[in-house]
Formats: C-alpha cells, sequence, structure tokens
C-alpha cells in the first residue's frame, strides 16, 4: 500500500482529493497519514469526507478512517463504474473541491457519470463553480473531456444549500499545449452574483464597480451581468473571465460579514489584472488543477503550459503525481511539462 504523507508541501485538503483520485485510477490502494497536519483544524472536515466518500462510491473502494477530524485514512479502490451519485456535504463545504476529486477518475468510467452536489458554490479559499464552467472546462474541452456543469441553486459562504449537476462522459484525454496567448482578449466577462435579499443594498452592482474602480478594463469589449438570486443564507460573489482564441484566465472573490462591496470586487479585479498582464495562457489556479489532466494525458504524448506562476499548490500536486504515475514533469521559469517517463 502506497503511503501518502499528507504534510507535504501545501499540506492541504487538496493533496487528500488528489491522491484517492489518482489512487482510483491507477488502482493502486494508499494510505494519507498526517492528513492536514500543519492547519489550524487538522485532520479531514466534511466537504474533504464528501470527496473521498464520492470517489469511493465511483470506484466501490474500501475505506478506513473516514470521518470528520481524521488524520489518517486508508483507501483500496476497485474498478470504476459507470452510474448516479447523490452527494451532500453537508456544510457550506465546496461542490468546486468535491469535483476536483471526482472529475479525475470519471472520465476513466465505463460510461458516463453523473453527479449531484449540494454544498457551497461560492465559498473561501476555493474556486467558484463558475470558474470552473467558464475556465477550467473549456481547456480541458481542448484535451477532449466532455463534461456539462449545471448550477441550479446558488449555495453562498456561509450557509452553503447550493446545488449543482455534472455530466461526464468516459474519453482518451490528449495531450495540451498552452504556451502564448493573445495580447488582447476577444472579451472580458464580469458576472456578479448577490442573494435576493442583498439587492435593495446594489451589492452585485457595488461589486462590480470595485471591481472596475480604476478603469483597469477600460477599452476593452466587456460582458458585464448582475444577477439577484434566491439562496438559503444571504451572500455574494463575482467572476471576471477573460476569452482568448485558444484559452480563458479567470479570477474571483466571495463576500464576506462585514466586508464591503466594493473591496470584494476589487480584490477580483486585481487578482484578473496579474493573471492577464502575466501574458500567460494560464492562470494560477487554473495550472494546478490542470496537471493532473496533463499526467493522465502523458500516454498520448507531452503537454507544455505557460503559467501565470508556479505555486505551491502546483508544486505539491507535481510531488503527488509522481507517486502514482509513470510521468517525467519539469519545471523552467513559467513552463511546465509533463511527459510519460523514459
Amino acid at each position: 500500500m502506497l503511503e501518502i504523507d499528507g504534510s507535504y508541501g501545501e499540506g492541504g485538503g487538496s493533496l487528500v482529493r488528489l491522491a484517492v483520485a489518482f489512487s482510483a485510477v491507477s488502482q493502486k490502494p494508499c494510505k494519507i497519514i498526517n492528513i492536514r497536519a500543519k492547519r489550524t483544524n487538522p485532520g479531514l472536515q466534511a466537504q474533504h469526507v464528501a470527496a473521498v466518500d464520492a470517489v469511493a462510491d465511483l470506484c466501490m473502494a474500501e475505506t478506513s478512517g473516514l470521518e470528520v477530524g481524521s488524520r489518517q485514512i486508508e483507501f483500496t479502490p476497485s474498478k470504476i463504474k459507470k452510474g448516479n451519485l447523490e452527494i451532500d456535504i453537508g456544510t457550506a463545504g465546496s461542490v468546486a473541491l468535491v469535483l476536483q476529486a471526482l472529475m479525475i477518475p470519471a472520465v476513466h468510467a465505463e460510461e458516463q457519470v453523473v453527479a449531484k452536489i449540494k454544498g457551497g458554490t461560492h465559498t473561501l479559499n476555493a474556486p467558484t463553480t463558475g470558474y470552473l464552467d467558464h475556465v477550467l472546462l473549456p481547456i480541458l474541452a481542448k484535451m477532449g473531456y466532455e463534461a456539462k456543469l449545471t448550477l441550479y441553486k446558488y449555495g453562498f459562504y456561509p450557509k452553503g444549500g447550493g446545488l449543482v449537476e455534472i455530466k461526464i462522459n468516459p474519453s482518451v484525454l490528449q495531450p495540451l499545449n498552452l504556451t502564448e496567448r493573445e495580447e488582447k482578449p476577444s472579451e472580458i466577462a464580469l458576472h456578479s452574483v448577490a442573494s435576493r435579499s442583498l439587492k435593495l443594498k446594489r451589492v452585485g452592482e457595488r461589486m462590480l464597480a470595485g471591481a472596475d474602480n480604476a478603469g483597469l478594463f477600460r477599452g476593452t469589449a466587456l460582458g458585464i451581468n448582475t444577477v439577484y438570486v434566491d439562496s438559503d443564507g444571504d451572500g455574494a460573489a463575482i467572476d471576471i473571465y477573460g476569452r482568448f482564441k485558444d484559452t480563458m484566465i479567470g479570477a474571483g472573490a466571495v463576500g464576506e460579514l462585514k466586508k464591503k462591496a466594493e473591496k470584494v470586487g476589487a480584490e477580483a479585479g486585481k487578482m484578473f489584472m496579474s493573471a492577464f498582464n502575466s501574458n500567460a495562457p494560464v492562470d494560477a489556479h487554473a495550472a494546478d488543477q490542470l496537471l493532473p489532466y496533463m499526467a493522465l494525458a502523458a500516454p498520448q504524448g507531452p503537454s507544455r503550459i505557460k503559467v501565470e506562476k508556479v505555486t505551491q499548490h502546483a508544486k505539491t500536486n507535481i510531488w503527488l503525481i509522481k507517486n502514482f504515475l509513470p510521468v517525467d514533469i519539469k519545471v523552467k521559469g513559467k513552463i511546465i511539462e509533463v511527459k510519460k517517463a523514459k
């Protein structure tokens, strides 16, 4: 059984999610120790349990230690099956982070996998479901990944209560080569969303104003959208996407109690402009999320991407992937190359 040190590198929940995902793909049983050992609240949280449980359900795995607070689990996978999954995180835990684990093995299923997930669609320290739909999935589609994401109900931090469905078709992933990007996007889309109860305070419009308060997007074709929705609790978020000929970049921010809407928007705008000004076709957040798929595509040929920056998340993912798959991953400056090991 392969032993994975859950405190390695970034040492967060993503290490646990990716470990069980690659365990399912490689059919290598694993034991994960020291889970989130460096965190102030170490051990598994509800969203981590939900992610592992979802992957276990998909590949009929045997597990031990799978409970909130656990610092060690064992995961023994079996055959990846088809079918429908119903996942309830039970908190405002991130739907997107559960999907990060599930989407990797689901592409290897016998037939289409359909999963409905209840939880947080717009939460702190996690991609929004909008980011997955408008940035990650379009890039993965270039690799032959076939998925459709549908948001039925928004779930904001800190209440959650959102509902998302994803349909994933099995496919053989192809290499990804994204090392150049046009100077100007064909469009920049700013999308703000807030609970209907916040409409009188114009929270959505104020987030948009904060995002562009310095005229960051002046002279660019803009798609601007504000919506107010029914939700279990008050909440708000803003996503910004840049559409280029061959790629997408994105950024976002989530509202918090006593945090001005303008500041939320400004944070998203600053993050987006960092990715935009890097001239890289892959933003910092997409970089670590694409690495698993680049590794899965290695038998078909090498992949190369130029990233905004190589984050600690990406470095941790590189280490983890090499524990499960025979791949060679090289980082040179902002270029990451993944190919089959000799």
